[in-house]
């Protein structure tokens, strides 16, 4: 997991409750400083890089003089960065592996956002707090002046890029009572059954059918699992699509993000792609799966299927090769759909329907197939009409 937050977010105060509840904190800002303490090769470099006026009387890294040396000097902070960075990355995987299997593994780290590293991890969780609330407490706990704390606060991310890479936004305007419960809340619902299923290969399923109203946010929902599939099998470099109706605005669907993968043959889904997936928290689900084919009776459109190991986060993977039936299928029955209100407006009236009479998944699953075969033939016409291509 990802923890970070803005300065004077409460982001400490989280790491310790999940520390208090059993996890594993790997702090970047320790091991920022550990990795320039003396006598260390990261200190040595910074000097090389910037001179022995960024060193204490002691001989150790002056870290007020160097954040008024890069604070506002682009490249030598980036030439910081590549200094530290680096070395804590690999510092980081080195407590990872140490910890126990079943660990919850947090990594604390104030910049996750700023950098980039959200995709690498399984969840991210984002500290918010309202600006006033964060100068309040900079003020109180570190002594910072007003213009000081405004300065360093307009140097990090914005409440609205740190929100678009979290899958949890945790709210910091109370009580730390307040604070303590809804970190609870997240240990016990959400990170220990996740742990779980990951180290289990076991992925969330969902048996009844329960059509959540359209969510503005499943696109962006998708793009932090989009990110996250690619940084997982990488380096290859497979298209990934939003389908399914949570990839439709303005209908209603089952709160399951459907993503298609790209592959060149099913072969090679099964083999170094599939473990990577499953360590990335979606593991493939047993059995044998097929799409029902169009028109009805023209042979198995054979595909694999991976789910999400988050609780709170359902998700169906579909892996199919790229150019088959199925997967030509699934980007010409999403566009399609997002070109026809009237067609969009006759599906949703049969998902409403079919929900309220079969609940069942599979039951509701099939009740849809005789719309979906007439559905195909309208798409197909509306494809050569506008000369659509998948």
């Amino acid at each position: 997991m990802g923890l970070t937050g803005g300065i004077g977010s409460g982001k400490s105060a989280v790491a310790r409750r999940l520390v208090e509840l059993g996890a594993v904190v790997i702090d970047a800002d320790l091991l920022a400083r550990e990795v320039v303490a003396p006598g260390t090769e990261g200190l040595a470099e910074v000097v090389a890089a910037f001179s022995d006026r960024v060193l204490d009387a002691d001989g150790a890294l002056d870290r007020a003089a160097m954040g008024e040396l890069v604070f506002a000097d682009e490249p030598a902070r980036r030439r910081l960065e590549s200094i530290i960075h680096g070395r804590v990355r690999a510092r980081t995987v080195e407590l990872t592996a140490a910890a126990p299997p079943d660990a919850v593994v947090v990594n604390d780290v104030p910049l996750l956002v700023e950098v980039g590293l959200a995709p690498a991890y399984h969840l991210v969780v984002v500290v918010r707090t309202e600006v006033e609330t964060r100068l309040a407490r900079l003020a109180r706990d570190r002594g910072m002046s007003r213009a000081e704390a405004q300065r360093r606060i307009a140097a990090q991310a914005d409440d609205a890029r740190r929100a678009a890479a979290a899958d949890v936004v945790l709210a910091n305007d109370g009580a730390l009572e307040q604070l303590h419960a809804a970190v609870d809340a997240l240990w016990r619902d959400r990170l220990v059954p996740f742990e779980i299923n990951v180290r289990h290969r076991r992925a969330v399923r969902m048996d009844q059918v329960q059509l959540a109203e359209p969510d503005p946010t499943w696109p962006q929902q998708y793009a932090r699992l989009a990110d996250r599939i690619r940084h997982a099998i990488a380096p290859d470099d497979l298209r990934i699509d939003h389908i399914g109706s949570t990839a439709v605005a303005g209908l209603a669907a089952k709160n399951v993000i459907d993503i298609q993968l790209s592959v060149p043959s099913l072969a090679e889904a099964d083999g170094v792609l599939a473990e990577r997936l499953a360590k990335a928290g979606f593991p493939a689900l047993p059995g044998q799966w097929w799409d029902s084919p169009r028109p009805a009776g023209s042979g198995r459109w054979e595909k694999r299927l991976h789910g999400s190991a988050d609780p709170g986060r359902p998700v169906h993977l579909h892996v199919r090769v790229t150019g088959s039936p199925g997967w030509r299928y699934a980007l010409l029955m999403r566009d399609h759909l997002r070109a026809d209100p009237d067609q969009r407006a006759a599906y949703l009236a049969l998902k409403r329907e079919l929900a309220a009479s079969a609940p069942d998944v599979g039951t509701y699953a099939t009740a849809k197939d005789p719309w979906f075969d007439e559905e195909h033939l309208r798409a197909e016409e509306w494809a050569a009409r506008t000369g659509w291509r998948p």
